[in-house]
């Protein structure tokens, strides 16, 4: 095994698959002259040249559209967001485009494109600047919705990404980028719609996903401490969402957190607490509790901007509630 940054897994990924099949090229702001915003495409010009490695200008819609029309003729584009928050400007060309245009061919069409790039808060950004889509993607038929948490992860699942047949979106974290994690010397491949149990406990499921999840192990550590197991489901795949393994979970834990970098109005939270309540309602011993981000644009003074983020202390004060501890 080594060890290798996250922005270096993402990298290996794509050149990867990139060397095994030619119909894979990579476009997006600063991808290749400036080595990617978060250094992620680094080496890659000098490798694979300009006619696959393509600094785009900063116009979303129209290299988004570009690149759904070349898959549809063939290739297998990788579009990169500098942030997922510019990618509603091009939000119409993935959604009414690419997600759709197998069905509204009848299965003539399809659109093989990965669309990546980072997601969520990272700091002082400001409110456009420091948001979570995952919802609003996943609530469209036709794509599917990875994020990982971990380097291994981001390497095995984008390369899963890549060689679907389907568009998929891909969504990192500017503030995983430095993390370093181990990864295989071969080539791997992970399954996309299948979660992980990253933590095993015993007295109450969290399902969460992305970067979050570090606040996860922090409280799970507190809790371990006072002789409370916290089991931590990694969701990794928004959609397809593995049910299977939460409901599995619950029926043993009885107890269920959803943690999520998200504002709570229809949430992925949202939909998990639905699916549990209908297909394990009776094996709950307490209400579903869930812990998003305020309901307010993120805030850009690090104090409000502390209070609007979940933390550790919020996962915390969410299990002692459901094990009606004070």
């Amino acid at each position: 095994m080594r060890t290798i940054q996250f922005r270096e897994a993402i990298c290996e990924a794509m050149s990867e698959e990139m060397r095994k099949d030619d119909r894979v090229f990579l476009i997006g702001e600063e991808v290749a002259e400036y080595n990617g915003a978060y250094k992620a495409s680094k080496g890659m010009l000098a490798e694979f040249g300009e006619r696959r490695v393509i600094d785009s200008p900063i116009a979303e819609l129209g290299f988004a559209g570009i690149s759904v029309g070349s898959a549809m003729n063939g290739t297998r584009p990788i579009v990169e967001f500098m942030t997922f928050n510019f990618a509603l400007v091009g939000i119409d060309q993935i959604i009414n485009n690419a997600a759709k245009i197998r069905q509204m061919s009848g299965g003539q069409l399809n659109c093989p494109i990965v669309f990546r790039g980072p997601t969520g808060a990272a700091g002082q950004l400001g409110a456009t600047h420091s948001q979570s889509f995952e919802n609003w993607f996943a609530n469209t038929p036709g794509l599917k919705v990875i994020v990982p948490s971990t380097v291994y992860d981001a390497k095995g699942l984008l390369k899963a990404a890549i060689r679907d047949n389907d568009p998929v979106i891909f969504m990192e974290s500017e503030q995983l980028y430095g993390d370093k994690g181990e990864v295989p010397e071969g080539d791997y491949v992970l399954p996309i719609g299948k979660a992980d149990i990253k933590r095993v406990g015993s007295d109450v499921t969290l399902v969460t996903f992305g970067k979050i999840i570090k606040e996860a192990f922090k409280a799970a550590e507190t809790l371990e401490k006072e002789g409370i197991s916290l089991e931590i489901i990694d969701l990794m795949t928004v959609r397809p969402m593995d049910h299977d393994t939460i409901l599995e979970s619950v029926r043993k834990t009885n107890r269920l957190i959803i943690l999520e970098e998200a504002w709570p109005f229809a949430s992925v939270a949202s939909e998990i607490t639905y699916q549990v309540q209908e297909k394990a309602f009776d094996h709950l011993d307490a209400p579903i509790k869930r812990i998003t981000t305020a309901d307010t644009p993120a805030p850009y003074s690090p104090v409000l901007l502390a209070e609007w983020m979940p933390n550790a202390s919020d996962v915390v004060k969410a299990v002692k509630e459901l094990m009606y501890i004070k």
